[in-house]
């Protein structure tokens, strides 16, 4: 698992083991584990052109430490100082001692580095870059150089994963003690490049509860459910689905796909795509009006393309565990969701989560934790918000949010929302917690689009077959 903690946090255990170490160590343990992954991307270190782009706080610090040991070993290290009255005074001696250049002309050095260190903002930025430092940052992204980011790309929200302003998008980060949120969550995330998480001796003063959290393959491992020896279809779980109409009968193929392939003992259909339904899935278990006569289900699916059909109510009233999707979401009323004594779990994209809280679609974009929060309080439910980075909140607000690692773009089409829904009912069913479900259904649809693509384009239907391979291998150490 990995896990994130928000600024105040870091900023509390980074006090309480800078209490217990001589000054300055924190900074050393940082700048050594930076020069380190800066020398292992290069071909070699001797001879490499290093550009430090340097701000007035200890994340200049730690680009200024770094860049001196790097020039120990070979480098033609040179620092384009943004705040040269507000540098950090150690660093910088340590710097010049080591034979380390300011320059002079930024854009001249900076056109012929090898790699750029971006310690301009640390984890206390706000509101992008300044307006002095974007001329430098957009030559550095306009170089051939590889650009390192310190701790964080400067210009993103430490705290939120937002970009107010901009922000100097990294190939790579190299982040110190523990992650951040923003490293985890889009837009911020599109800047951060590959992330390297450097020991710095801060795990034994963080909280045992993280604030942010991303499952890993051996935590999907631990959680998938796999049948036992006597396991029957109601042990493995019996989900029910309410979904498609004459307009959208694909909707219930795939949602019933979704649910099938994610290892639902049985599924029952209820709705007016039974024709389609049954057709492809002959194993499916398709049911007349209302959805209690369709007999026994220990979770519910409801919602895709149910355009303007009945059944969202009538699931609501079940005592099971019940996902409501898509059209299911229009109009939601969040007191009869608060009331139901068995648990909910809704999965909206950002134009629905829009209008679930009444703002606009792109408020939602550029603050999905923030949303995915607030929606979880205000439905009193686990709420998984799906997009580039997909989160997942309970409604316990001491509980962390879960981020999910793999995701990709390739996942943006038709019905793949749908599948979703399916394989994230069918892990209800077989009795997995809401936000379990949620976390591991996102997991392995990321999983599945990437074997099913191999970064060309997928169809829905793709997805849904290539969840067995996903399952497979989250399984595999």
């Amino acid at each position: 698992m990995r896990h994130a903690y928000s600024v105040e946090t870091v900023r509390a255990a980074e006090a309480e083991l800078m209490a217990r170490v001589p000054e300055g160590a924190l900074m050393q343990r940082a700048a050594a584990g930076l020069a380190a992954a800066v020398a292992g991307l290069l071909p070699r270190v001797y001879g490499a052109r290093v550009v430090l782009l340097v701000g007035s706080g200890d994340n200049g610090g730690d680009a200024l430490y770094a860049g001196a040991r790097l020039a120990r070993r070979g480098a033609a290290v040179a620092t384009v100082l943004l705040a040269p009255d507000r540098a950090h005074r150690q660093g910088l001696a340590a710097f010049r001692k080591a034979g380390g250049q300011v320059a002079e002309d930024p854009f001249a050095v900076l056109a012929v580095a090898d790699v750029v260190l971006d310690g301009i903002t640390g984890i206390g930025g706000h509101g992008g870059l300044r307006p002095d430092a974007v001329p430098v940052a957009r030559a550095a992204r306009g170089s051939n150089a590889m650009v390192v980011a310190v701790d964080l790309p400067s210009g993103i929200e430490a705290d939120t994963g937002e970009v107010t302003g901009e922000a100097l998008r990294a190939d790579a980060t190299v982040t110190f003690g523990t992650y951040k949120q923003g490293l985890l969550i889009d837009p911020a995330r599109e800047h951060t490049g590959a992330v390297r998480l450097v020991d710095i001796g801060l795990e034994p003063h963080l909280p045992s509860v993280p604030d942010l959290e991303a499952l890993q393959h051996t935590d999907v491992a631990q959680l998938l459910p796999v049948p036992a020896a006597e396991s029957d279809k109601y042990r493995r779980g019996v989900v029910g689905v309410v979904a498609g109409s004459a307009r959208y009968p694909g909707a219930a193929v795939l949602a019933v796909a979704g649910a099938l392939r994610g290892g639902a003992g049985a599924v029952r259909y209820v709705g007016p795509a039974a024709d389609a339904v049954i057709a492809r899935f002959p194993e499916a278990l398709v049911h007349g009006w209302p959805p209690s006569r369709a007999g026994r289900v220990q979770a519910w699916v409801v919602g895709p393309g149910l355009g303007d059909g009945p059944g969202v109510q009538e699931v609501l009233d079940t005592d099971v565990p019940v996902l409501v999707d898509a059209d299911g979401l229009r109009g939601l009323d969040p007191d009869a969701v608060r009331a139901r004594k068995a648990p909910t779990l809704l999965t909206p994209h950002a134009g629905e989560a829009a209008a679930l809280l009444g703002v606009d679609r792109k408020e939602v974009e550029g603050a999905r934790l923030g949303t995915v929060r607030a929606l979880a309080a205000k439905y009193g439910a686990t709420v998984l918000l799906k997009g580039s980075t997909t989160l997942v909140a309970g409604p316990d607000e001491r509980t962390p949010v879960r981020v999910n690692p793999t995701g990709t773009s390739w996942l943006a089409t038709a019905g793949s929302g749908d599948v979703l829904s399916g394989l994230a009912g069918s892990l209800l069913a077989a009795g997995l917690a809401p936000l379990d479900a949620a976390s591991v259904a996102a997991y392995l649809h990321g999983l599945a689009a990437r074997l099913a693509s191999h970064d060309a384009p997928v169809a829905a239907h793709d997805v849904a077959t290539a969840i067995p391979r996903a399952w497979r291998d989250a399984r595999t150490p």
